[in-house]
């Protein structure tokens, strides 16, 4: 007994470990948006020959080519000719359109979207997706419906939409271009991972998350010069550009998936949830702190109904593991299980 008592121990240190990782990643991700806004109103404050060089689209463009090096590190093991010889034909259009939603058009959108609004209105915008997201994976992808999950998302929605009734006269909520976009972007954002379930089943993780970023890379750049012209981009390596870009890299890319993909592999799956829950209520708040941003009168009590949606979401997911429970420790998933599990869960990770 004392021999498993002690074996025991690394396990629960992992498993402790794996939790903290995921609540710091989850912060991590909440604060990206405010971060991007930060750097953005910073450069707007510090023009080079009248341009503010950290725009929009620098951040994301030379943040996505960053967020290569942790990718590179973790997955390049998966890159063998064998797996490259398994893939079919479907597989590179599954990886190519994935790359398109998810690292192109997605993170675009949330980009417009921090561009034309607050990070507030952003952050409420996206409490749509998770009912959406429930219903898109039980009526396509035939999932099991966790009428449970989806009660909690609705309440979320809800406190949302209470935060948005109850704002102040002068910063009132409007559906303007920001909002739109946010929208358009929660939907992108849907679609990719709706997607990246799909594709996953037959790639592996690192072929998977690096092929779809730098073909996303790849993708945005030559939108974003058909839409803005070919002198979008003439800023990009501009010294001040990378001065900055490196705080959004370190703390948001490259800090936040080592964080990630740790805590998914070594924490289990109902700590990881918990973390996820409190993404869009830490968001306003570090939206606060670091903008001064004022969610107005409705925070208080639209925040409680999204407390009141993280319990209803909590309890269903115990009455699930306690239902479903057959002698795998939770901890055993995989970090592909995981990957996927929670691939929907929070919402722009920066890049």
């Amino acid at each position: 007994m004392s021999t498993t008592a002690t074996q025991s121990l690394p396990d629960q240190s992992k498993i402790l470990l794996g939790a903290s990782l995921a609540w710091v990643a989850v912060l991590i991700y909440a604060s990206s948006n405010s971060i991007v806004s930060l750097l953005a109103d910073i450069g707007a404050n510090n023009r080079v020959m009248g341009r503010n060089v950290i725009t929009y689209c620098n951040l994301l463009f030379v943040g996505s080519l960053m967020s290569m090096v942790p990718m590179l590190l973790m997955f390049w093991r998966d890159w063998t000719f064998e797996n490259l010889r398994a893939l079919t034909t479907k597989h590179w259009l599954i990886l190519t359109l994935s790359a398109l939603l998810s690292s192109a058009l997605t993170p675009g959108l949330f980009f417009y979207a921090l561009e034309h609004t607050t990070v507030t209105n952003v952050v409420l915008m996206g409490r749509i997706e998770p009912p959406l997201f429930l219903l898109a994976t039980f009526l396509l992808l035939g999932e099991e419906f966790e009428p449970w999950s989806f009660v909690a998302g609705l309440v979320a929605l809800c406190g949302a939409v209470v935060m948005i009734a109850l704002k102040a006269d002068d910063s009132s909520f409007v559906l303007g271009k920001g909002e739109i976009g946010a929208l358009l972007a929660t939907l992108s954002y849907i679609a990719s991972t709706l997607v990246a379930r799909t594709g996953l089943r037959g790639i592996p993780l690192g072929i998977f998350s690096i092929y779809r970023t730098a073909v996303g890379t790849v993708f945005y750049f030559f939108l974003a010069i058909y839409l803005f012209g070919p002198r979008h981009f003439e800023d990009v390596f501009h010294p001040v550009v990378w001065q900055w870009v490196w705080i959004y890299a370190l703390i948001v890319v490259i800090g936040g998936q080592f964080a990630w993909a740790l805590g998914l592999k070594y924490a289990r799956s109902g700590d990881v949830s918990l973390a996820t829950s409190f993404s869009p209520l830490a968001a306003i708040v570090i939206a606060m702190i670091m903008l001064g941003e004022d969610p107005g009168p409705g925070l208080i009590p639209g925040g409680a109904i999204i407390l009141l949606a993280v319990g209803i979401g909590q309890y269903g997911r115990v009455r699930r593991n306690r239902a479903q429970a057959r002698g795998r420790a939770d901890a055993g998933q995989t970090a592909r299980d995981n990957a996927m599990q929670h691939e929907g869960e929070v919402n722009f990770k920066g890049a």
